[in-house]
């Protein structure tokens, strides 16, 4: 079980949930505060809807992809809280906009 601690002097930013509105406090990534009020599921797997949650939280499963601010497969893990934030579950097989990625040499060295 997750279990957010005791910061008595840590203000409070809200973000939205799919509809709800969540608390967190400076420095939460968006997977913690999350967890922290009872969110597990971040996703469901393309292929048959099943729900996954975080597995590591730090970056390396990539079981917390979630959508934020628009933009899909963003690891909730990694991603800091930004008060009025945007964050949807991703659902399904999801698209990626190559054009938001800086371009990648197919160059090989040498």
């Amino acid at each position: 079980m997750f279990r957010r601690l005791k910061r008595p002097d840590a203000a409070t930013m809200h973000f939205d949930f799919e509809g709800e509105r969540v608390p967190a406090q400076p420095g939460d990534t968006v997977t913690a505060a999350l967890l922290a009020v009872g969110h597990v599921a971040c996703r469901e797997t393309p292929r048959t809807g099943t729900a996954r949650g975080p597995y590591c939280a730090m970056g390396v499963c990539f079981e917390c992809l979630l959508q934020i601010d628009g933009r899909a497969n963003v690891q909730g893990c990694q991603t800091l809280v930004q008060d009025g934030m945007r964050v949807r579950r991703q659902r399904g097989k999801v698209v990626v906009d190559d054009s938001l990625w800086p371009a990648r040499s197919t160059e090989t060295p040498g």
